[in-house]
């Protein structure tokens, strides 16, 4: 049987999900509870699958910039979004790849500092008093 991905969010409300049973593969005994899921496996998967990443390259952003193709700014983006997330038990944590599209364009010069700042407020980049 294969394995699902442990969700940390209910599909319905989106409230934080527990574990209720745990069970042997060996001889199938199963235990049935409340179980604190760890933080870690909290986070989504996004950010789950980054921090594996950083943590197999021993924390060298240059090792995790190369694997992932990504810039240093975006490796920062994410590793504060994944230390945003474990201060807030995983909630609220959806704007990684928005952060970092934005981050990227202003690696390309399409947007302004200022823009960029904006646009990760939520606020639209030409907004303002120009």
């Amino acid at each position: 049987m294969k394995t699902a991905h442990l969700i940390n969010r209910c599909p319905v409300c989106t409230g934080r999900m527990t574990v209720s049973e745990l069970r042997c593969e060996e001889c199938d005994v199963s235990v049935r509870g409340r179980f604190e899921v760890p933080a870690l496996c909290r986070l989504p998967k996004e950010l789950y699958e980054f921090l594996l990443v950083f943590v197999r390259n021993r924390g060298v952003i240059r090792e995790v910039e190369r694997e992932l193709g990504i810039s240093y700014p975006t490796v920062r983006s994410r590793l504060d979004a994944v230390l945003a997330a474990l201060d807030t038990g995983g909630a609220g944590v959806r704007v990684t790849a928005e952060s970092d599209r934005v981050i990227e364009m202003l690696e390309r010069g399409e947007v302004t500092p200022e823009e960029a700042e904006r646009m990760l407020r939520g606020e639209e980049p030409g907004g303002g008093n120009e």
